[in-house]
């Protein structure tokens, strides 16, 4: 019988042939000067990995390719079958792992050898391991694997032919972990089961590797602050579930259910004064006969006896083509005019920090009792086969009261004529109350608490709770100035935390979700549509003139303690943020000035600075930030403060 391994199953031929794991003990005995500590500790709670009887782990030990199916099985058990069994001439049916064997080929983890061997006590090459890993987690592949690969490791030539696209999708991906030599990649070393856990550790985002043997990663010291302040309790109507449309029906429906064909597809919300609506969706064709328009429609319906009346303070609605398609950008651009975008949420959300209503969009509503009107009536139309076209909404309105919303999709209404036309009230009500809810629907979150790898979070569909961050950031709530940091150092303030990433914080600032669909985000994760107003009033407090930037961030989504945040060099091409940054602050003349930049930032990527000043002995200066979190970014980024160095 193996040991140091358990296959967790219900299969029975398993259970009963494979590996025997030390009874609850996580303190390993022989790990503590390993550099995969920390990983190894991790990873056995979880039921990842086990150890042998007598109390050790043996990090320093080969594994085979049999052993690693195993571990496989157990990292990804919710891994779908891509393909059916197959007879390997090396592995019997009494093999002890000849189940987990036959259960990681189906799912595509492992393939086997020319003449159907599998060589199942074969020691895993470092190269195999990554691979296997990196298919398992889908990533894409780079534009040029070969590139790619001498950019990262100085023995990239030793890199089988074979396996150049699989690690070099990892190592775009941080999955790559060398020691001791980052820059190392040993591809045709046997994998020790340190290599393993650490590698495991990644591909599950468990945050335990020490960062300087990932490669591609770059540690920059710098504090970790949690953001002063708080959501306000502004509800919004928060439809991104499912972002991409197939069926008509409800995207979200805030109505009572009473009366409804679907009573599961109304959430019973009344929102009264000061609310704001977010919608994001999308809508594909392959031929084109689905080429077909939907309409989006944005209902509002008034249940009291008496007139409501809503007032539109400000509303935003583009397509992403033709209105704002996405385009590479450079990484910092003057958006002083507003015509700098990349795809319909990033110009949605610079528009609505500039205080735009639309003329397609009315100043007020006056719904009569029992009545419904529409608020937003928009097609979503596909030009050529097959494309997609998505639209990003903002609105910001004000109610007099109880008013009910619902978010519908439906597909064009066909003239006599052949010609599309937009779906009246009528229709649109017709959908609301016969309808259900539109498809596909999203993978379903995984329970935050406890939490568990992979995590799922979902995408939000539902009344979310909070439309602005407002602070001031200061040394302490009693003292009204942010001294600046010393020479050469530097301190972050994270933005858009969520839950189990709040680099090392503690802090999310996720939106709860007032009302949700079961199968949706628990939170409203990324906080799209939320506007951060961030005020520093920087101050030196040192005896020298000093020159201070700020500038926002997009770190690694690593929880590695408060002290370092970590960087990719070299740069990968993941798109992590685009949208507009609204900077003001007080020039040398004691002028305030005032800019609009749109940034794009990568994955990784520690952005230029925003502003710059030069600060005089004593001198307070304030900086103003201003920003609404756009659709299509992955928080979190940080808001970072550097004096630089003599």
């Amino acid at each position: 019988m193996r040991l140091g391994l358990k296959l967790l199953t219900n299969t029975s031929v398993l259970a009963a042939s494979l590996l025997i794991s030390i009874p609850n003990a996580i303190a390993f005995t022989d790990i503590d000067n390993h550099w995969a500590k920390e990983c190894i500790s991790q990873m056995a709670p979880r039921k990842l990995v086990s150890g042998y009887p007598d109390g050790s782990f043996r990090p320093n030990a080969t594994i085979t390719r049999a052993e690693f199916a195993v571990l496989m099985l157990n990292a990804f058990p919710d891994a779908p079958v891509k393909r059916s069994g197959t007879t390997f001439k090396d592995v019997p049916t009494n093999f002890w792992a000849y189940s987990a064997v036959q259960e990681a080929y189906k799912r595509g983890f492992f393939s086997g050898y020319p003449g159907g061997l599998f060589q199942p006590n074969q020691q895993i090459p470092r190269v195999q391991a990554i691979g296997v890993l990196a298919g398992a987690k889908n990533f894409s592949i780079p534009a040029n694997p070969d590139s790619t690969l001498r950019q990262y490791f100085e023995d990239a030539a030793q890199i089988p032919a074979y396996a150049k696209n699989a690690i070099a999708s990892a190592a775009v991906n941080t999955l790559v972990v060398n020691y001791p030599n980052v820059k190392q990649l040993k591809p045709n070393q046997i994998a020790t089961r340190g290599d393993v856990a650490a590698l495991i550790c990644r591909a599950l985002f468990i945050y335990a590797v020490p960062p300087q043997y990932i490669a591609g990663v770059e540690v920059s010291p710098q504090e970790i602050r949690p953001l002063p302040g708080k959501l306000d309790t502004i509800p919004t109507f928060n439809s991104n579930s499912p972002e991409l449309v197939e069926t008509e029906g409800i995207l979200l429906s805030t109505l009572p259910p009473e009366g409804k064909q679907v009573p599961s597809a109304h959430l019973n919300y009344a929102f009264n004064g000061r609310f704001d609506i977010f919608t994001h969706h999308i809508a594909r064709a392959e031929t084109a006969a689905q080429a077909r328009p939907f309409y989006q429609g944005l209902i509002l319906h008034n249940k009291t006896d008496k007139p409501v009346t809503v007032d539109v303070l400000q509303a935003v609605s583009y397509l992403g083509t033709p209105d704002a398609p996405f385009k590479t950008l450079p990484d910092m651009v003057d958006n002083s005019n507003g015509n700098v975008y990349s795809g319909p949420g990033s110009r949605t959300m610079s528009d609505v920090l500039r205080g735009v209503r639309q003329a397609i969009f009315p100043e007020k509503l006056v719904i009569q009792p029992g009545q419904s009107q529409i608020l937003m009536n928009q097609p979503i139309p596909i030009e050529r086969t097959p494309a997609s076209n998505g639209r990003s909404t903002m609105m910001r309105l004000r109610s007099d009261g109880a008013v009910y919303v619902a978010n519908l999709m439906m597909k064009a209404p066909q003239a006599s004529n052949g010609t599309y036309r937009a779906p009246n009230l009528t229709e649109w009500q017709n959908l609301l109350d016969r309808g259900s809810l539109a498809e596909p629907r999203g993978p379903v979150p995984t329970p935050l608490d406890p939490p568990r790898e992979p995590t799922v979070f979902g995408r939000v569909a539902g009344v979310s709770e909070g439309s602005q961050w407002q602070t001031q950031i200061t040394d302490n709530p009693n003292i009204e100035h942010l001294s600046i940091p010393q020479p050469g150092k530097a301190f972050s303030y994270p933005l858009g935390t969520l839950h189990l990433i709040t680099l090392s914080t503690g802090q999310v600032q996720s939106a709860p979700m007032l009302k949700r669909y079961s199968d949706t985000a628990y939170f409203a994760h990324s906080n799209y549509g939320v506007e951060y107003n961030l005020t520093l009033p920087l101050q030196n407090s040192t005896s020298q003139a000093q020159t201070v930037t700020v500038s926002v961030q997009t770190p690694l989504k690593d929880e590695w303690g408060n002290e370092n945040l970590l960087f990719l060099n070299p740069r990968v091409e993941q798109v992590f943020f685009r949208g507009t940054v609204k900077v003001r602050y007080e020039d040398e003349n004691g002028q305030t000035q005032t800019r609009y930049v749109h940034l794009v930032q990568r994955r990784g990527q520690r952005g230029e600075p925003l502003v710059t000043l030069n600060l005089p002995p004593g001198a307070q200066r304030e900086v103003q930030v201003d920003f609404i979190y756009p659709p299509d970014s992955t928080p979190p980024q940080v808001l970072t403060v550097r004096t630089l160095g003599k």
